[in-house]
């Protein structure tokens, strides 16, 4: 169904999912918030937030025909580091989607955040991502904050922007002349010739620097403290990789001739997100939560610290 409507003096200053939900019979705020989230709907021909305040003699057009559904409520186990009125913190497990995208609109953290508390169901939010302030990777595991207040998200967003957000990660990477520490600072952007990955750029990159430490060394890598001072997309796998040093598992960052080679059988990159500090977006106390080694990551470490023994000839 194809609308067209004229904001009157009565909708002024309503919110775009409240002002489509008065004038469309039968179309939920909910469902109002979904369309505006998607572009499906467009405000003087251009897209607009659900929360966007309309204004006299605005032109609201779209077809709300064929829309994806929003995300739904699903019952899963969440692991729980911390909880209050104000934020969720979560030990992510591996092979978890972040936010529904196309092709992973079940089975996300943000489906089981609706079901966990009907504080995400509210039409305030970003109908596919209600209180996330930061991702993870879908095979990165580890911590990641939530926001359970509109400010909440506010302020955590603006103290991952300000850089104030200690993020640290443990990664297993592969190599024999892995250097005891470092410290990367390469720009990154997309890939000039595959669009869908990162890499590190010359022009056009965004600045990111991230800094490591040997933990544990091993005949064909090492395992390695991280420290991010930015947040690119996939800036510890692309820093990695450009430096000679690719994370067991990985097969998108990774040297060609072992694309299609499953490096120790590694079920998934292996990255994951050990600690993170921040202030409490209330009370400002600086908190700290850590997320413990998962079972996997640490089957990696064992079979890479067993003693190399050369093949008999």
């Amino acid at each position: 169904m194809e609308i067209l409507i004229t904001i009157a003096e009565k909708l002024v200053g309503l919110r775009l999912d409240q002002a489509l939900s008065a004038s469309v019979e039968g179309l939920s705020r909910r469902r109002a918030a979904d369309l505006a989230a998607a572009g499906e709907v467009l405000v003087n021909g251009d897209k607009k937030r659900p929360g966007y305040k309309v204004k006299n003699a605005e032109v609201i057009t779209g077809d709300i025909q064929d829309v994806p559904a929003l995300p739904q409520p699903e019952k899963m186990a969440l692991s729980i580091l911390y909880e209050d009125d104000f934020i969720v913190v979560i030990d992510k497990p591996p092979g978890q989607v972040v936010h529904p995208a196309s092709g992973n609109m079940s089975g996300t953290l943000v489906n089981g955040l609706l079901a966990h508390d009907s504080v995400f169901l509210d039409a305030a939010w970003d109908p596919l991502r209600p209180g996330i302030v930061h991702r993870l990777d879908k095979d990165t595991s580890g911590v990641i904050v939530v926001a359970k207040t509109l400010r909440s998200l506010a302020f955590l967003q603006n103290e991952f922007k300000q850089r104030r957000v200690a993020k640290y990660y443990l990664a297993l990477v592969q190599g024999h002349h892995i250097p005891e520490s470092g410290d990367i600072e390469r720009p990154i952007g997309r890939h000039p010739k595959y669009r869908k990955m990162m890499s590190v750029v010359s022009n056009g990159g965004k600045y990111a620097r991230t800094k490591f430490k040997v933990r544990q060394r091993f005949d064909t890598g090492a395992l390695v403290d991280v420290f991010l001072f930015t947040g690119r997309t996939h800036q510890i796998r692309v820093h990695f990789y450009h430096e000679g040093m690719p994370l067991f598992g990985e097969t998108v960052y990774q040297f060609r001739r072992h694309r299609k080679q499953p490096t120790l059988m590694a079920p998934r990159q292996m990255l994951h997100a050990r600690q993170i500090s921040f202030r409490h977006p209330y009370s400002g106390r600086l908190m700290t939560f850590e997320a413990p080694i998962p079972k996997d990551f640490m089957n990696i470490i064992a079979r890479l610290d067993v003693p190399h023994t050369p093949r008999k000839k």
